[in-house]
């Protein structure tokens, strides 16, 4: 039976671009800007951007589809839609998982998008010229270790997404993402215009493009089933809380296929923006943080125009950290609101003030509590790899055993269908997936993460 009437009050999306806008912002972050473009690279190039394809075709799109099922059916929040689609059963549990997850994740994510803020004010006040290579790349280590620096461009970040969130729905989230994604593209676009001309780029474009099946090995392999997993925002409730607002007549099945192509193409412009610029001028590429932190900023203080473009970089890094945390905050304040009937803008702000707290010592991680060890990692690592190899991955493998052998294939069919209003045809090969093929993905990606395979 269809659950319109259980909402019909509920704050939602008034367009498809504003669904797929914010989607797609949540599943662009910081990830494809300085890690995507790194492990194609050195994967195989055009052959690691094939084999990362058939898995966002037949593992990423599926989760997806998977999480707007049970958000779009059931109209509530991430744990409201397992006590709504079955009442007195543990499914919602999993819903609390993905909470706690989505919680730790947004605190550590935070200290991130501070660190971007600081790059970016530091490039508009032309900080870095100059500077040597060596005085640029002990700028991330000294700015990381700051106690107070770090912190306040954290808790800016954290205050920006309050107040995006506060707004709603519509007037919030949808407003902002339709304002914010094209401008992020509209950066992407200058960037790689201006990368491409440069003199030497055309080795730049050979290392992100040209196939090389012999770097396709089992671990190469792995890492671009693990992108391709993480890169969408899954396991966290993210897409079952958005996936709540979207309305009965909106076909799932094609918000999901055009978000997963913005999220790729933001991911492989990235690359077309970075490396013919890290060839032109003769540096290495380095993974992590170090390629926007460190190489980058190295790379514009030699290029013509450089001040301007490393404005423009960090501009793209803020606008993709921005998007990313609004969608982290969102399921946080509908749990709060929904479940325990907290106005928006109280649970908004209280949600944020923990997740500044919890952000501490995530920054302080890098200085004054680098020794605080947990398992051999600093508590920002620490956070990281839990919620990255058991929180997301518990949450979508819990997420997709209940849509493909508990919900019901009338119900899953009669969602995906508008109940009955439209053919879904590929709905024999989606059950396929996410009962058989989906679930060993995922388990597959908890043991690569955790380092048994």
């Amino acid at each position: 039976m269809p659950l319109d009437k259980l909402s019909v009050n509920r704050d939602g999306f008034s367009s498809k671009f504003g669904i797929i806008a914010a989607a797609a912002g949540s599943a662009i972050g910081l990830g494809n800007i300085w890690r995507f473009p790194y492990i194609a690279g050195q994967g195989g190039g055009a052959a690691f951007i094939i084999v990362y394809a058939i898995f966002i075709i037949f593992i990423g799109m599926s989760c997806m589809l998977v999480e707007f099922v049970i958000g779009r059916r059931s109209q509530r929040d991430v744990i409201g839609a397992f006590q709504t689609l079955s009442p007195g059963k543990p499914w919602f549990l999993s819903g609390w998982l993905a909470t706690v997850t989505i919680t730790l994740i947004f605190a550590f994510y935070s200290v991130v998008f501070g660190w971007t803020l600081d790059y970016l004010i530091k490039s508009v006040l032309n900080s870095f010229s100059g500077m040597s290579p060596n005085e640029i790349t002990s700028v991330f280590g000294n700015t990381t270790s700051q106690i107070f620096r770090p912190l306040i461009y954290t808790f800016i970040g954290i205050a920006l997404t309050v107040l995006v969130v506060m707004g709603g729905v519509q007037k919030g989230i949808e407003k902002c993402a339709k304002i914010l994604m094209p401008i992020l593209f509209l950066f992407l676009i200058i960037l790689v215009i201006r990368s491409v001309t440069l003199p030497g780029s055309s080795k730049g474009l050979l290392f992100l493009f040209k196939p090389d099946f012999s770097k396709l090995t089992g671990n190469t392999i792995l890492t671009a089933l693990g992108q391709a997993f993480f890169t969408l925002s899954l396991g966290v409730g993210t897409m079952v809380t958005y996936g709540s607002y979207i309305k009965k007549k909106e076909k799932l099945a094609s918000t999901v296929v055009y978000t997963c192509i913005l999220n790729s193409c933001v991911s492989i412009l990235a690359g077309i923006a970075i490396f013919p610029a890290v060839f032109s001028f003769g540096i290495s590429p380095e993974q992590g943080p170090g390629l926007a932190f460190v190489t980058l900023p190295n790379i514009f203080q030699q290029m013509f125009g450089g001040y301007f473009f490393g404005i423009i970089f960090f501009l793209l890094m803020t606008t993709a950290a921005l998007t990313s945390t609004i969608s982290m905050l969102e399921p946080l304040v509908a749990v709060t609101t929904e479940g325990l009937k907290v106005p928006r803008k109280k649970a908004t702000i209280i949600i944020g003030i923990i997740i500044a707290l919890i952000s501490i010592p995530c920054s302080l991680s890098f200085g004054i509590m680098s020794g605080v060890k947990f398992m051999g990692m600093n508590f920002f690592e620490f956070l990281n790899y839990i919620t990255a190899n058991f929180g997301m991955t518990f949450v979508s493998l819990i997420f997709t055993v209940f849509v493909g052998w508990f919900l019901g294939s009338k119900t899953v069919k009669a969602e995906l269908s508008n109940e009955g209003e439209l053919k879904v045809g590929y709905y024999p090969v989606f059950m396929f997936l996410v009962r058989f093929v989906v679930p060993v993905a995922i388990v597959v990606v908890f043991l690569s993460g955790i380092g048994v395979i």
